[in-house]
């Protein structure tokens, strides 16, 4: 009888422990589903062999990380505020962030570029400088403290820093038969999804406490740091690279200007593109906030423009992806041309539609735009000094992008002149640049074009 009893009660927990793992599958499928899929996608057509894959996911947590710190620092510093109140502290935030920014910048590109055996590491440090300094704000962005500021500055570095390398490394873990517009198509893509699911994660976050973002921001940060170290080990190479110059007039070393005129009148064009960026971003956030968009409120105004700026960034990063990599020159001057068309249709008939749609084009030329720039990199640039022209070009775009978010925060809040800016900035892009793209496109190049 005794067995009996015992043999009933080993088989009442055999079913207990059989209805446990049960239990436990069907909570852990839809993550490890999840992530089978998602590493299925990141790993496709070679990516995953090549190391692709692995750097693809990386710039989606580094994506991630960044917009939960963008949402703390909004909450804090613009709409906690009035619109005065506001203006004042993001004007405090570009002096004490970008001005020195735009000093640092042109040292990040060199000093990263005298450290190619460290790409691995230069990334991790970046990743885990962030997760310390969001630690660090957690604790003033509730009050808006001085103190604030400097560790946004530090987070600002960071993260641009971590695009300069990640620009460099692309090159390196290409798959065979993969152009560089692709993979840059498909890393941008990640990013860009990962920023879409986090912002609203975020802004979950900050309804508990303004810190909490960035306690998100620390978790995505360091788990970010350890993923670093898992890319391929060819990452590290320097094997055959030199270091160019932006410009060298005396033609004795490689440079943007000796290896490829439609290069450099490319970066022109970008640049103008990425000013526009960011003086849309902080032109548009005060713009907005003081006259909202008919019937909205200033966060759903803004939130439109904005979704639009993303859905046109995504749609020029995915359109990407499917062209070939001929023609790059002409593919600049027509989305250069397609966004002065916009911002002088916004200037003439200034409404909120309008500026949705300036959003959404500025979002969709940057993109193709700067894919294409990476396409004449690959093609004009040689292999031995491609990766460091990787690393001046990117710095010179995130200077641009800061002197027009400069210009933006300091232009009266009028719709029509600040459109009107917007179109003047991209007609002087097209002045400087787009007469040596045409002609370096009928001339064509000595260099084969990659597909």
């Amino acid at each position: 009888m005794a067995t009996a009893r015992s043999s009933g009660s080993s088989d009442a927990s055999g079913r207990l422990r059989k209805a446990g793992r049960a239990v436990g599958h069907a909570l852990h499928l839809p993550f490890t589903g999840t992530a089978r899929s998602i590493r299925k996608a990141t790993h496709a057509h070679g990516a995953g062999e090549s190391g692709l894959g692995k750097l693809i996911e990386l710039h989606a947590v580094n994506g991630a990380g960044d917009v939960m710190i963008t949402v703390a620092l909004a909450s804090t510093v613009f709409f906690s505020v009035p619109t005065d109140q506001a203006r004042g502290r993001v004007a405090l935030y570009l002096a004490i962030t970008m001005a020195p920014f735009t000093l640092l910048a042109p040292v990040i590109g060199p000093l990263l570029d005298r450290m190619p055996h460290g790409r691995r590491a230069a990334m991790a440090g970046a990743m885990l400088a962030r997760a310390l300094l969001a630690l660090t704000m957690s604790g003033a962005v509730a009050t808006g403290g001085l103190e604030l500021y400097p560790a946004a500055l530090g987070v600002l570095v960071a993260s641009k820093a971590y695009g300069v390398v990640r620009s460099a490394v692309v090159p390196r873990l290409l798959p065979p038969r993969f152009s560089l517009v692709k993979a840059n198509s498909r890393v941008t893509l990640a990013g860009l999804l990962a920023t879409g699911i986090a912002a609203p994660i975020g802004a979950g976050l900050s309804r508990i406490g303004p810190e909490w973002p960035l306690y998100g921001a620390f978790c995505i940060f360091t788990g970010g740091t350890f993923l670093a170290f898992t890319l391929p080990h060819k990452v590290d190479s320097a094997k055959g690279e030199a270091r160019a110059q932006l410009s060298d007039r005396s033609g004795l070393r490689p440079s943007l200007r000796t290896v490829g005129v439609s290069v450099l009148n490319g970066l022109y064009a970008n640049a103008a593109l990425r000013a526009l960026s960011g003086f849309l971003i902080f032109f548009l956030a005060f713009l907005l906030r003081e006259h909202p968009l008919s019937g909205q409120s200033a966060a759903v105004s803004l939130g439109i423009v904005g979704v639009s700026a993303g859905v046109g960034n995504a749609l020029g990063t995915a359109v990407g992806s499917l062209l070939r990599a001929r023609g790059p020159e002409v593919l600049i001057v027509t989305m250069l041309t397609i966004a002065l068309g916009a911002a002088v249709l916004s200037a003439a008939f200034f409404s909120g539609l309008m500026v949705a749609v300036l959003g959404a084009t500025a979002g969709l030329t940057q993109a193709l735009a700067k894919l294409s720039l990476d396409a004449m990199i690959q093609r004009d640039v040689p292999e031995e000094v491609r990766t460091s022209a990787f690393a001046r070009s990117e710095t010179l775009l995130q200077v641009a992008w800061v002197l027009g978010g400069a210009i933006g925060i300091a232009l009266p809040l009028n719709g029509i002149l600040g459109m009107s800016v917007a179109a003047a900035l991209l007609a002087l892009g097209a002045a400087v640049s787009v007469r040596g793209l045409l002609g370096a496109a009928r001339r064509g190049t000595p260099h084969p074009r990659v597909a």
